[in-house]
């Protein structure tokens, strides 16, 4: 995915902020992470789970894709939480 045209929602933001992640770290895993999951019927965009690594941390963040201007929003980044992933973090086990 293309890194370069990113929004970054005010939402995403403070949860990044909050969670120790930053911008850059972010566009990481957009431009060299793995699709795990795909949500073409979320409005307003289709969005997608991301899965990419700094270094030995994993880390999920959500983009929504607006096709028509080349646009790609992040909703939300995280690192998920062992107990309710699977060991390579790519499926939900709870």
């Amino acid at each position: 995915m293309n890194a370069e045209r990113l929004i970054f929602r005010v939402h995403a933001l403070t949860r990044m902020f909050q969670r120790k992640i930053d911008v850059a770290e972010v566009r990481a895993v957009v431009a060299q992470g793995e699709v795990i999951q795909a949500y073409p019927d979320d409005k307003p965009y289709p969005s997608k789970l991301l899965l990419g690594w700094i270094g030995n941390r994993p880390l999920h963040v959500v983009v929504a894709e607006d096709g028509e201007h080349g646009i790609l929003i992040v909703v939300t980044a995280y690192e998920p939480d062992p107990v309710q992933w699977d060991p390579g973090f790519k499926r939900k086990v709870l």
